[in-house]
């Protein structure tokens, strides 16, 4: 019970508070009474499916996954437009290079557009590998997203 209490916890101070690093977050814990190490953060980080965007005071803060996929489309854009450095059409095969540990939540955000286009998805840490039907399906999609990301 404790951990789903931490980890609620960790999502109000994350979606309040620009958060930068694991001991930012151990710090914000111990204030609100928490006693946790960094190894359970970084469990606690994986299992919620946080990344890093760019913040508005640092230069970069923990979301979560949900704050791409509730549905707020404009939300959503603005997130993958946050962690995404560039994208890379190569024939019906488009790579999308994000900032390290956003490549999954990008690849929730692309599955979401619901391209017709694209096949299937494969994210990594740091890299969405999207496979499309055809070379010029591939295109479409990679400046659909690039249109995304340039607003």
């Amino acid at each position: 019970m404790l951990r789903n209490v931490r980890q609620a916890k960790i999502l109000e101070l994350i979606a309040r508070t620009e958060i930068e690093t694991q001991e930012e977050l151990c710090a914000a814990l111990a204030d609100c009474g928490f006693t946790v190490t960094q190894a359970t953060i970084s469990r606690d980080v994986k299992e919620l499916h946080l990344f890093k965007v760019k913040g508005e005071r640092k230069r970069f803060r923990y979301a979560a996954a949900q704050e791409a996929v509730s549905g707020e489309t404009e939300k959503a854009r603005t997130l993958f437009r946050a962690c995404v450095e560039h994208i890379r059409c190569v024939n019906n095969l488009v790579v999308v290079k994000t900032l390290t540990g956003s490549g999954a939540n990008a690849g929730v955000v692309i599955d979401g557009l619901g391209y017709r286009e694209v096949v299937g998805t494969i994210a990594g840490d740091d890299t969405v590998l999207l496979i499309c039907d055809t070379s010029e399906g591939g295109k479409l999609v990679a400046d659909r997203l690039t249109a995304i990301v340039r607003g």
